[in-house]
């Protein structure tokens, strides 16, 4: 395969198969050994990892705007 044609993998499946290299390690190495400690860290960066990228909205245009102008009259927001 060509570097174009090769799958790109998400985060998501990514997760499912560190998770299943936790579980593996746990099985082979034991619930305590360094091993499975690795295999659990990689596993939580990747958790974190996908709440980053859920969490990191892009702006709109007026978004932009009003976090570089909050006082303009299109940015005030008002309790009704």
């Amino acid at each position: 395969m060509t570097n174009s044609q090769e799958k790109t993998i998400t985060i998501d499946e990514r997760i499912e198969q560190a998770r299943e290299a936790a579980h593996q390690a746990g099985e082979t190495f034991g619930k305590t050994s360094p091993e499975f400690a690795v295999a659990m860290e990689t596993l939580e960066e990747l958790h974190q990892e996908a709440g980053h990228q859920r969490s990191a909205k892009p702006q709109n245009s007026l978004e932009r705007y009003c976090d570089d102008n909050p006082d303009a009259q299109e940015c005030l927001l008002y309790d009704t």
